[in-house]
């Protein structure tokens, strides 16, 4: 990398942390940090919403699927764009008034509300534990981008530095610098691949006859996808858009309803087909330049084995001019950090207000609260940090992170939308029964004890619907021995 790209990028980083002792000073309260005051538009709230959900795992995630199966990868967005409009239309709603009234800073309040504090405090264990792993896959897929462009970088060098970075910004900043700098990081990347990156690597590669000369037919087929991968993406996506913890934090954040509603939609749209079209090109053309051997200079040489998610960078390194590669590669880490930031204020919201809060009657000050809050960002930063050390895929790790949730909280919030007989005891024995399928059943096929499962289904189908048996049953048994 040209000591110009350096220097852009050194540029970028300080201005990021620049974003979070800016706000540093102006958070008065817990209301600032986690919610940002409740006072944000609709395009700040849209395209934070879009930046932390694709941003991270999504963006590197996308481009190693593109690599692998071609456009078909884009799919996987969609239900991204469904989960945005379905929730738009049915969650906020039902939550938004609610939550303005109460005064609501986490998504386990919200099932404190409709069914009690325990519930509350389950949700809040199991939302924390999947948004650690969320934020591990963040900070992974900055590592493969860091140590791809940067030849002489190790992952776990690499790591420290992204780690270090994302929690230092987030812990001090709070949610309004997490949307802010959300806002600014989209538009850099959206430029960055409209202008820079897609034209640049498409001529770099030969343009459309080295493309059609070297890739298989399929590859640039919207069909090449098992119908089980699809259903994986719809159990697992569509539903985290009424879990998600990231989610309610905006909702609470925004000025009203409308906006909330329109920022929903903006994010739907941005998700599928802009960013979903734009990863997967990125990452095909990542595959023709590999085949063709253009990446031999960093040693790697066609019909070896590549791990498809450094496809990407490695091209973008590759092909892009002194100048353009700085901006690029900013570009891509503002991604990354947006996904990163969002879900370490997840997590921390989540054990400070529902599990220590949940467990703890003793009062304290304003400011007490906040640097209690600040503390907590960064030693789940450091733990999130630590799991990425142990993993290597960003996309596996991110969907599990995704399944692990989904399972466990998406029945009883669903419950919360259609009926008005709800019981604790149901929602608490659905949440750990179905976290702990789809947890178990996740272990014994990585471990390969065993090979595959019904249809090759994904184990969070079987958790889901484990979740939902016993929750039907429960609330029918005990709210009739009422």
């Amino acid at each position: 990398m040209n000591i110009i790209d350096k220097i852009i990028f050194i540029v970028y980083i300080l201005g990021m942390l620049g974003v979070g002792f800016y706000f540093l000073k102006r958070n008065k309260s817990t209301d600032d940090y986690y919610v940002g005051g409740r006072s944000m538009g609709p395009w700040h709230i849209g395209l934070s919403v879009v930046a932390t959900d694709v941003g991270g795992g999504f963006s590197i995630g996308l481009g190693g699927l593109g690599f692998l199966i071609g456009i078909s990868g884009s799919w996987m967005l969609f239900t991204g764009l469904l989960g945005a409009w379905i929730s738009g239309v049915f969650l906020i709603p039902k939550v938004y008034s609610i939550a303005r009234q109460q005064k609501f800073q986490t998504f386990p309040q919200v099932l404190n509300f409709f069914y009690n504090k325990n519930v509350a405090v389950v949700a809040g264990f199991i939302s924390a534990i999947g948004y650690i792993g969320f934020s591990s896959s963040a900070l992974l897929a900055g590592a493969k981008l860091a140590s791809s462009t940067f030849p002489d970088l190790s992952i776990n060098t690499a790591l420290l530095i992204m780690g270090i970075l994302a929690v230092v910004y987030t812990s001090i900043g709070g949610l309004k610098a997490v949307i802010y700098t959300d806002t600014i990081q989209w538009a850099l990347l959206m430029g960055g691949l409209i202008f820079i990156g897609i034209p640049i690597s498409y001529f770099a590669v030969g343009g459309w006859e080295t493309i059609n000369s070297v890739l298989s037919p399929e590859m640039m087929s919207f069909t090449n996808i098992s119908w089980q991968e699809i259903v994986r993406w719809i159990v697992t996506i569509i539903p985290i858009w009424f879990v998600g913890m990231t989610l309610y934090q905006r909702i609470y954040a925004s000025r009203d309803e409308k906006t909330a509603r329109k920022a929903w939609v903006i994010a739907g749209v941005f998700e599928w087909p802009f960013m979903a079209m734009m990863g997967t090109i990125l990452g095909l053309l990542a595959r023709v330049a590999f085949e063709s051997g253009m990446f031999a200079q960093w040693g790697y040489l066609p019909n070896e084995a590549f791990d498809e998610e450094m496809g990407l960078p490695v091209l973008l390194n590759t092909v892009l001019p002194v100048g353009l590669l700085g901006i690029m590669m900013s570009a891509y880490f503002s991604a990354i950090l947006s996904t990163a930031d969002s879900c370490l204020m997840a997590a921390s919201g989540n054990i400070k207000t529902d599990i220590i809060k949940g467990f703890s009657t003793k009062k304290i000050s304003k400011r007490a609260n906040l640097v209690l809050s600040q503390f907590i960002t960064l030693i789940i930063g450091g733990s999130a940090l630590l799991l990425a050390t142990k993993l290597t895929n960003v996309l596996d790790l991110m969907l599990y992170s995704y399944a692990f949730m989904v399972s466990g909280l998406f029945v009883p919030v669903v419950a919360t939308l259609i009926t008005k007989k709800l019981n604790p005891t149901a929602a608490i024995t659905s949440m750990i029964v179905g976290g702990s399928t789809t947890t178990i059943l996740l272990i014994l096929v990585n471990a390969k004890i065993i090979d595959y499962l019904w249809y090759q289904l994904d184990p969070n189908v079987f958790g889901i619907s484990a979740s939902f048996l016993s929750f039907v049953l429960l609330n029918k048994l005990l709210n009739n021995d009422r």
